[in-house]
């Protein structure tokens, strides 16, 4: 969306685009025996309050899936290696503060998440036990990373390149 503008010093027009906001979500999947185990979500700080997955906005010159890695870490104190993307998900209403396009990765880690960043609070959830004040498009991505994991529909790999600090 386009709109015109005045510059506050010379009064000239001046274009302003309305683009919407790339965010990355990461569905942690917490490791033992060496299958796959309960997935972790953090309770918001702040509004819209509820469950989610850890995630957040993309710094500028920082890739999705590092983007994705660093909030699961401030968010869970979890280091994540990347299994798949999941998807990408941009319903202009997906967030009710602005319009933002996520990109959701699955990944994998070990060791007991800790509450950080602006999480209230952190556990880890069994996929048939899921709470029921899920936040923002974060159900459907669950659900898409179920049917992953029971081989219902594909998801991508992710490029080494991609997953570079």
């Amino acid at each position: 969306m386009r709109r015109d503008l005045l510059c506050p010093s010379c009064g000239a027009t001046v274009e302003a685009y309305r683009n919407p906001v790339p965010t990355a979500d990461m569905i942690i999947e917490l490791t033992g025996g060496g299958q796959p185990g309960p997935v972790v979500l953090v309770r918001r700080a702040n509004p819209p309050l509820g469950w989610a997955l850890p995630g957040g906005f993309v710094d500028y010159g920082e890739s999705a899936a590092h983007a994705a890695r660093r909030e699961a870490l401030e968010e869970t104190g979890l280091r994540v290696e990347v299994l798949a993307l999941i998807g990408v998900y941009g319903r202009p209403e997906r967030d009710p503060r602005q319009h933002t396009i996520t990109t959701a990765y699955a990944g994998r880690a070990s060791g007991q998440p800790i509450a950080g960043d602006d999480a209230a609070a952190v556990a880890a959830f069994a996929l048939d036990k899921l709470p029921p004040d899920i936040c923002f498009d974060h159900r459907q991505i669950l659900d898409d990373y179920r049917a992953w994991r029971l081989g219902l529909r594909p998801a991508a790999p992710v490029s080494a390149m991609e997953l570079m600090e």
